[in-house]
């Protein structure tokens, strides 16, 4: 079963992978896929022995196994065909895998049980005194399935046209041995240990060497689970320390000099500038000014909204945020929000946006000053973080960070239903795990909910594949779902595109890259086969200056291989890189799908200067922060 599964580890997938990417991802997969079957050829074997205890044929007691083998085939496969698969319902796709791997194995270990006897056979017919029966078959065996399998779906020729690279076979199998290799060792040394201390304590104390070799076991995991818990949480001390240093390059008392007064942490601030956490801080720091700073420094370009623009800005942006350690409580950080909003004028602007951040507190620098350009300044922004961990280690913060935004954005519609006169336009806008923590606001209310609350228009960049109501909106026909109103692009090309055939402008975008790993991964790729991978799945499409589109031809479903596939190209989806517009960077996209799903109208000769001025502020930014370009928090 390993040999088998093997070659299927090195097909292509979102990304290329490096060696040692294609080693982790081989070395996992066939060890488990050793143990599983393993563990479920000792049932297959514990069965046959049952059938055929007290036989006295040993041709039967031979065949006995294969017999059972062979009946585990068709019970595994009907079993299937009982239980057709749906997507929410993880205990049916427990269930289902376990059917696929008693047939699977049932089929496997016949196999291998009849090559066996064929080759004890021809031994016996040509003489060769067992030299012919001892060689090794499980392996050979393994991959004429796997190239029997590929060749009868054609995959060999899907997998020279997909166009995404292969890692290199041998340092892969090499850097796989080591991970099997080492996993199995420790393994051994376990057992070898355990059996050790099981029959020394039995010598001495009551109870058999198996009760003993089992509470040992137990003693094992628990240590082990105890030794990870400590790293564990000592790792996160770690990052949520750095997550909350000062910025390097200012000293404590320099936010008042370069933070304007409508920007949280500037001066007059309710939101203390030292409890704002690093990303507080840098964001506060990218706001973009009206007009040129007089005292700005040496080789710092002029990038105010009046000379990019090419026309006088119209009002000063508003910029709110409030970090974890500016208030105790979420109640508290949403009350601390109400009153800068007042104080700063956000109320004023004719835009306010709101904003969920990623794990650490980070928004998109490129997403706030392009918004900034394109209102001419006339704009306000609302943020409050919710945890201090990369967006990975944050998964267990959504439900607080959705009751905290749903406090917020509830008190801001209660704000401007009570305000008098001209009230501003309301849009979210969310990355990565902040567009998955401000759609969980509207959870089981549909694009009803954005409604009933105010929402204009929402922008989301790179939703998680877990988010339950893009699920809820993309998928099935619900009562409260505006399907005309919601749209998934890749690039805005296709947004453009889209628009022209349904002859309105979606209301509610979610801009989710073809090879964002991010936008692909999940749990449920353990058992049950996502729709991305499904038969309408677009053909691979390049496009200039964008993340191509498609997903490849060869990629398809594979019981474990595809979940550790995907979340190799999850982790290197978000690798930092130039500025650009590929799998979990958006940057280069942002301007003009927010000038479109914003309705903020701006003429081409404008939209290029701001693309432009975007990647001068992040040159400079990141060589004055020396922070990581494009980070997701």
């Amino acid at each position: 079963m390993a040999a088998a599964m093997a070659p299927g580890t090195f097909a292509p997938s979102l990304t290329a992978r490096s060696a040692v990417d294609q080693g982790l991802v081989t070395g996992l997969a066939t060890g488990l896929h050793y143990l599983l079957s393993a563990g479920t050829q000792d049932l297959l074997e514990a069965a046959a022995q049952t059938l055929t205890r007290g036989t006295p044929s040993p041709w039967l007691r031979r065949a006995g196994p294969i017999a059972v083998d062979c009946a585990a085939v068709p019970l595994g496969l009907a079993s299937l065909r009982a239980l057709p698969p749906r997507a929410e319902d993880p205990l049916r796709g427990a269930v289902r895998q376990a059917a696929w791997r008693l047939g699977a194995t049932g089929f496997g270990s016949a196999l291998l049980g009849g090559a066996r006897i064929a080759t004890q056979a021809l031994d016996d017919r040509l003489g060769l005194h067992g030299r012919l029966a001892a060689v090794p078959l499980a392996v050979p065996v393994g991959l004429a399935v796997a190239y029997v399998r590929d060749r009868l779906r054609a995959e060999e020729h899907a997998e020279r046209t997909d166009g995404v690279g292969v890692a290199p076979p041998l340092s892969s199998l090499g850097v796989a041995a080591g991970v099997v290799g080492s996993l199995a060792g420790a393994a051994y040394g376990e057992h070898a240990l355990t059996d050790l201390a099981a029959r020394r304590v039995a010598a001495v104390l009551p109870g058999s060497p198996e009760l003993w070799r089992l509470a040992g076991h137990t003693g094992a995991l628990a240590g082990l689970g105890l030794g990870v818990s400590a790293v564990w949480h000592r790792a996160m001390r770690r990052i949520e320390a750095r997550t909350t240093a000062d910025v390097p390059v200012l000293e404590p008392d320099e936010g008042d000099r370069w933070v304007p007064p409508t920007v949280s942490g500037g001066p007059g601030s309710l939101v203390a500038w030292e409890r704002m956490g690093r990303d507080g801080r840098l964001h506060a720091l990218a706001s973009v000014r009206p007009e040129p700073l007089p005292d700005r420094p040496d080789g710092v370009p002029d990038l105010s909204i009046g000379t990019v623009m090419g026309t006088p800005a119209r009002a000063t942006p508003a910029q709110v945020y409030v970090g974890l350690d500016n208030a105790p409580t979420p109640r508290a950080r949403v009350d601390l929000a109400m009153a800068e909003l007042e104080r700063t004028g956000a109320f004023d602007r004719s835009l306010l946006v709101l904003v969920s951040p990623t794990g650490t507190g980070y928004v998109n620098y490129v997403a706030v000053a392009a918004l900034q350009y394109l209102a001419l300044g006339d704009v306000a922004t609302v943020t409050l973080q919710y945890s201090r961990r990369p967006s990975p280690l944050s998964l267990g913060m959504v439900k607080t960070a959705r009751e905290q935004n749903r406090l917020l954005w509830l008190r801001v519609l209660q704000r401007l239903r009570e305000r008098p006169g001209r009230r501003p336009r309301v849009v979210v806008f969310g990355e990565s795990l902040g567009a998955h923590t401000s759609q969980d606001v509207f959870l089981h209310w549909g694009t009803l909910g954005l409604d009933a609350m105010g929402i204009d228009r929402a922008l989301w960049i790179g939703t998680p594949y877990g988010s339950g109501w893009m699920r809820q909106v993309t998928r099935g026909d619900r009562l409260d779902v505006d399907t005309d109103a919601v749209a998934v692009v890749n690039d805005h090309d296709q947004y453009t595109a889209l628009v022209g055939r349904r002859g309105r402008s979606p209301r509610f975008v979610l801009l989710s890259h073809d090879n964002d790993g991010v936008t692909k991964f999940g749990p449920d790729l353990l058992w049950y086969p996502p729709d991305w991978l499904g038969p309408t799945r677009p053909r691979p499409e390049p496009v200039p200056g964008g993340s191509p589109r498609g997903i490849p031809p060869a990629m398809r479903w594979r019981p474990l291989t595809t979940f550790f596939q995907s979340l190799v190209d999850m982790k290197n989806a978000q690798t930092s890189g130039p500025f650009g517009a590929t799998q979990h960077d958006y940057r280069a996209d942002l301007t003009r799908f927010l000038s479109d799903v914003f309705e903020l109208p701006a003429s081409e000769e404008q939209l290029l200067r701001v693309e432009r001025t975007l990647q001068v502020r992040e040159t400079v930014r990141e060589r004055m922060f020396a922070v990581v370009p494009g980070a997701v928090g």
